[in-house]
């Protein structure tokens, strides 16, 4: 069901690294941010940045489960393991389901991050160094963006427009990675099996220029393309982000098979990557109690100048 799923993420967001004690003397919080527009609609994102020992390198943090965001998850505890060490903290709110697909979600993280790096100076950051993290649906966006960034176009009149959507690492929790092939080889979940309670991220739809409407994308050719595009396995290169995931073998909605899937491409690819493997534990819970730590960890190692 839809709240199983956004209890994971909310978990998570509440702060994996004890709810109760949050850093309020020790950070700045900008609220709202507008990074973006659509429809005439505001796109916005908290900036949560350390007063003190700021490293000069960003963290975006996809605030999504099941494709829904709000601004409501968004809390100090759960950036506090990268704000202890120094990092700049980005909260994206995107566009969220049932209004909105998962392809059009992408595109608000693109904007998100070309935003972010347009606005580097601003925010004293490095825009080459940016990490990405997320739980559920936000690992599925962070591999998203750490596999499948889009260049920037140099003619555009939005500056922001004029940058890329590349980041430099990406750490994440239980993350889809491969809609066509999930949980096993050939198994089908756009919005059915395992997916079956999430639809609306799946009702794909394009716009009829004959009847000046969006229609909704039937034909199963299509939407296995479409599938295609937004599963992160599919676009792994030598290039990708480094990335991490952490991932309980348990895990009945997400299940691991997800995350070894994509694992074994980035080995391929020789891109540096890890899987951490939670015994025992399913879509979320205490045994990922003390693992913003270890995502911090993983940034520390990727975006951090060597000594």
């Amino acid at each position: 069901m839809l709240s199983r799923f956004l209890l994971v993420t909310l978990f998570v967001s509440a702060g994996a690294q004890s709810a109760g004690a949050q850093p309020a003397a020790s950070f700045t919080r900008t609220e709202d941010v507008i990074y973006g527009r659509k429809f005439g609609t505001a796109l916005t994102m908290d900036v949560f940045a350390p007063k003190e020992k700021a490293n000069g390198k960003g963290i975006v943090w996809c605030v999504s489960g099941g494709w829904y965001s709000s601004k409501d998850w968004v809390n100090a505890a759960a950036a506090r393991a990268f704000l202890d060490r120094g990092y700049t903290v980005f909260a994206v709110v995107h566009g969220s389901q049932p209004k909105y697909t998962i392809p059009e979600v992408l595109e608000d993280m693109h904007r998100a991050v070309r935003y972010i790096r347009a606005n580097a100076a601003k925010y004293h950051i490095d825009p080459d160094k940016l990490g990405i993290t997320g739980g559920s649906a936000g690992g599925h966006l962070s591999l998203m963006q750490g596999c499948a960034p889009k260049e920037g176009n140099p003619e555009a009149t939005d500056p922001v427009e004029r940058q890329s959507s590349k980041i430099a690492a990406v750490a994440c929790y239980y993350p889809p990675t491969d809609f066509l092939n999930y949980g096993k080889e050939g198994g089908y979940a756009l919005g059915t099996g395992t997916l079956k309670d999430f639809k609306a991220p799946f009702d794909f739809h394009e716009f009829d220029k004959k009847t000046n409407s969006f229609v909704a994308v039937t034909d199963e050719t299509k939407r296995r393309e479409i599938a295609k595009q937004i599963s992160p396995v599919y676009f792994v290169t030598k290039d990708s982000a480094p990335a991490l995931i952490i991932h309980g073998d348990a895990d009945t909605l997400v299940p691991i098979q997800q995350a070894e899937v994509i694992i074994a491409k980035f080995k391929d690819n020789n891109v540096p990557c890890e899987l951490a493997v939670r015994k025992g534990a399913g879509h979320g819970g205490p045994q990922f109690a003390n693992d913003g730590k270890t995502l911090a960890d993983w940034f520390d190692k990727y975006l951090l100048e060597k000594k």
